[in-house]
């Protein structure tokens, strides 16, 4: 979906392809069919943003074989679909049975993660809209917190060389972002400035994600703020909503917590106290004893579908997402003119909340992004045909 800001210039909108977990270019064809397309349809455009998702398999098979990347391609045109930006976070296996700390692997002291991001620059040069000339990619935000970053520097660096050298071969200009999260090296926007800084390369910059975002307890018009004094670039920003708990003391409320307590992925959870922001790398362990304070406010890092919040005595982080869009694109310029609704955790959700059916998932996925649709007309963007 595109949208044209007062100012003049293309905002994108997409989805998230890794809601379809496939480690195969037969996987992603198949994900074009039965839930892309359709929610398309469902929405009734005659085209739509994805933001694909291709794991080191899929990259694989598309960059050794210039044929294949064709015909994916023609396969996205054939079905009204266009891709500007990739996620580049999860390597591969998102799709397990259990992922936790297994996603922030390869991290960027290792050769796989530079030589996967590198793949996945090239094949967006090659899958970008013969309209469009400028692709982002999101990736980890450096490495799991506990991991040494001696090396990830350099790797950084030699990536914006590629990029540059990558322009030049193609006109193609492609932008990588560093997507903070909680419990890595970059944990908030605030930890990305120094790195990004100390690299100082124009192709790389911040991928904002809402739910991260809200999940730190940042106020997205002071993190926001920063990067522009910093003069760090918003490559682009995954729109998603946390899970908010006001009163986690209270039985009621730990019980509705534990619902979202399930095995696959990692639920993050923090809280503000007087002496700065604590937290647990899982629901359950906040959950299962006095590892985190309880007289504030609780936010885990569950991706909550946007249009529909918890029952109470939960609800969503939607109104951080919303702040954060008024100054993303909100003023007279956009700082993201690539926005990605990313809730990857329908198949996570409490059995009672879980779509079952792939037409109940296309209905979902539709009404996330006719939300996201609707707060962008809002801020003034006129919807492109």
């Amino acid at each position: 979906m595109r949208f044209r800001h007062p100012d003049g210039s293309t905002v994108h909108l997409a989805y998230c392809t890794n809601v379809h977990p496939a480690e195969t270019l037969d996987g992603v064809l198949a994900q074009l069919r039965d839930h892309c397309e359709p929610v398309r349809r469902r929405l009734g455009r005659d085209r739509l943003g994805i933001g694909l998702w291709l794991a080191r398999a899929a990259a694989h098979a598309l960059v050794t074989d210039p044929s294949a990347l064709r015909g994916l391609r023609c396969e996205l045109d054939r079905r009204g679909l266009e891709v500007v930006t990739l996620n580049g976070f999860p390597y591969e296996g998102f799709g397990a049975e259990e992922v936790k700390y297994r996603v922030y692997r390869p991290d960027w002291t290792e050769p796989e993660r530079l030589d996967h991001t590198t793949a996945l620059a090239r094949l967006l040069a090659g899958l970008l809209p013969d309209d469009v000339d400028e692709g982002s990619i999101s990736t980890l935000p450096l490495a799991w917190r506990t991991r040494p970053i001696d090396t990830a520097h350099t790797a950084l660096r030699t990536l914006g060389e590629r990029l540059d050298a990558l322009e030049e071969l193609t006109g193609r200009s492609i932008r990588m972002g560093l997507e903070p999260e909680p419990g890595c090296v970059i944990e908030t926007t605030a930890d990305a400035i120094a790195p990004l800084t100390a690299i100082d390369h124009p192709r790389l910059g911040i991928c904002v994600d809402t739910c991260h975002l809200a999940t730190s307890f940042e106020d997205p018009h002071i993190a926001l703020d920063a990067l522009v004094a910093s003069r760090i670039p918003v490559v682009k920003s995954q729109l998603s909503a946390a899970l908010h708990a006001e009163h986690p003391h209270l039985p009621e409320v730990r019980e509705a917590l534990a619902a979202f307590d399930e095995p696959r992925f990692l639920h993050q959870t923090r809280t503000r106290t007087a002496a700065g922001l604590r937290g647990t790398d899982d629901l359950g362990e906040a959950l299962g004893g006095q590892a985190l304070p309880d007289a504030a406010p609780w936010r885990a890092h569950f991706h909550v579908p946007l249009h529909a919040a918890p029952a109470a005595p939960l609800t969503s982080t939607l109104p951080v997402l919303k702040a954060a869009l008024v100054r993303l694109v909100g003023g007279p310029h956009p700082l993201a003119r690539h926005l990605e609704v990313e809730t990857y955790t329908w198949q996570a959700l409490p059995p009672e909340l879980r779509p079952s059916t792939r037409t109940q998932l296309v209905d979902g996925i539709a009404a996330e992004l006719t939300l996201a649709r609707d707060l962008l007309t809002d801020l003034g963007l006129k919807e492109l045909p």
